[in-house]
């Protein structure tokens, strides 16, 4: 289990307890959407794959070992539903669509003028522009917490492969903010 990753008592999980089973929403929802927005999902629909995710997650909860690290199991599951939508969105012209409501970072104003805005713009920037492997690791590494061997397990890479790919993302990000 990573830092960032709260306690959940699986069994009760697994018998779908109301009170367990809200725990886990409240506590993975927010992450989901944010990584799926980060990823380059619109709003709705990171809302719709973070909704699919968490009914996948119920469906699932009692055939789920005891062993499950349930982190690394809602990301893949996100990740996955996140991939399988723009395969499809690509096959059925609604591309255009989902780029024209990707996430585009604010315009500056007056207000924006501190030192601390400009850098949080300049890395987001610097995030999306990313090549997706890269920026999948980093997001999944650094922006939700969770240990590299639960990376590997979400994208289904050996650590080493995980490792290569944080590396790059943070030496390309380097040189991006330089």
């Amino acid at each position: 289990m990573s830092a960032s990753d709260p306690v959940i008592d699986l069994a009760a999980l697994r018998r779908l307890d109301a009170e367990t089973v809200d725990i886990v929403v409240t506590e993975y929802a927010p992450r989901l959407n944010a990584f799926l927005r980060r990823l380059g999902a619109s709003a709705s629909i990171a809302e719709e794959l973070v909704q699919e995710t968490l009914v996948r997650l119920v469906q699932a909860a009692p055939r789920l070992r005891e062993d499950t690290r349930l982190g690394a199991w809602v990301f893949t599951v996100a990740r996955n539903l996140w991939r399988s939508h723009r395969r499809w969105a690509w096959l059925d012209g609604t591309r255009l669509l989902a780029l024209a409501g990707a996430p585009r970072p604010r315009a500056e104003t007056p207000a924006d003028s501190l030192d601390a805005s400009r850098a949080q713009a300049r890395l987001s920037i610097a995030i999306a522009a990313l090549p997706e492997p890269q920026r999948e690791v980093f997001l999944l590494v650094v922006g939700e917490g969770l240990d590299p061997i639960d990376v590997a397990t979400i994208l289904g890479l050996s650590p080493d492969a995980t490792r290569q790919r944080l590396a790059r993302a943070r030496r390309t990000l380097e040189e991006a903010l330089a």
